[in-house]
């Protein structure tokens, strides 16, 4: 713990002992929150932790095998969030139509997701002989998964965007194969000028509901953009911004051939059964993520 959260508690844990802190009932629970919220941070949780997520993935370079390894993670994912008994809902998709994703977005609801699956953000790497080579060639390909929070009432006055930052595009809802199946523009395609942020909703009924759903991931990624920002001008290093990572840079490997094996590149963890982790066993590399964050934070404190 810093000593600058250390001392913020200190502060209003004697604030809580006064005679008649009890008698302003708001004000007092505002102090027991602040408490709450500054010992979850010095314990390392961050505001939205406890909150939802939305999650993306793009396919990168690998062509219908990237496609393909979109899907995989996409179901991967799927069955982890199911294992937790958490709930997730499509927001916009981009298929291919071999089955793949060129993107797709979707939304999780739970307990404790965003603290659980922030540290899934980087880019995968598959290694495998190629499904779709009539030559049984081994094919490498890459794909990026994006978490960020999700901004539920209350949260969304944290980041404040204005109308003329923001540019709105409108489109028809498109199903399998690209064919139109809403008469009406009701996909919303919203662009952050500043920084080019762009993110989608199709998947809600009206044009309104599409434009809500959409300008609530804008300020998640935006809230992701500015919390990398200020994480390279803290430890003075390149943080990649999520829309445009370096594809070589990738954060987990999952070989299939010619071994089989899943290898985290931050933390050094390897799990043989590749199966078993594409099935939704992603406990033995969240918890150790876990613990590295939780130390290096430590440790920074400590050298403060």
């Amino acid at each position: 713990m810093s000593d600058d959260i250390k001392k913020k508690i200190e502060v209003l844990e004697a604030e809580m002992q006064g005679v008649g802190f009890w008698l302003n009932k708001i004000h007092a629970q505002e102090v027991i929150k602040e408490i709450a919220r500054l010992k979850a941070e010095a314990l390392g949780e961050g505001k939205y932790d406890k909150g939802g997520a939305v999650i993306t993935i793009f396919s990168g370079a690998g062509g219908d095998d990237a496609e393909d390894f979109s899907r995989m993670l996409f179901e991967m994912y799927s069955k982890y969030i199911e294992k937790r008994g958490w709930t997730s809902y499509l927001i916009h998709s981009n298929a291919n139509t071999l089955g793949g994703y060129r993107n797709i977005t979707f939304e999780v609801v739970g307990r404790g997701v965003y603290g659980e699956l922030k540290n899934e953000s980087g880019v995968h790497r598959l290694v495998r002989i190629s499904p779709f080579s009539s030559k049984k060639l081994r094919h490498t390909s890459f794909s990026m998964v994006e978490v960020i929070p999700k901004f539920d009432k209350g949260l969304e006055s944290d980041i404040e965007i204005p109308d003329d930052e923001i540019k709105v595009e409108f489109s028809r809802s498109g199903g399998p194969g690209g064919q139109n199946v809403n008469k009406r523009e009701t996909a919303v395609r919203i662009i952050h000028i500043p920084t080019n942020i762009s993110v989608h909703s199709t998947e809600e009924r009206s044009q309104a509901d599409n434009r809500s759903k959409a300008m609530v991931i804008l300020k998640g990624k935006l809230f992701k953009y500015l919390e990398d920002e200020r994480i390279k001008k803290e430890e003075g290093m390149y943080i990649s911004k999520i829309t445009s990572a370096e594809w070589g840079s990738q954060i987990r490997s999952y070989v299939q051939h010619p071994y089989k094996m899943v290898k985290d590149h931050r933390t050094g963890v390897e799990v043989g059964n590749v199966d078993a982790v594409l099935a939704g066993e992603l406990e033995p590399f969240i918890e150790a993520e876990k613990d590295l964050k939780s130390f290096e934070k430590t440790k920074v404190n400590a050298s403060a």
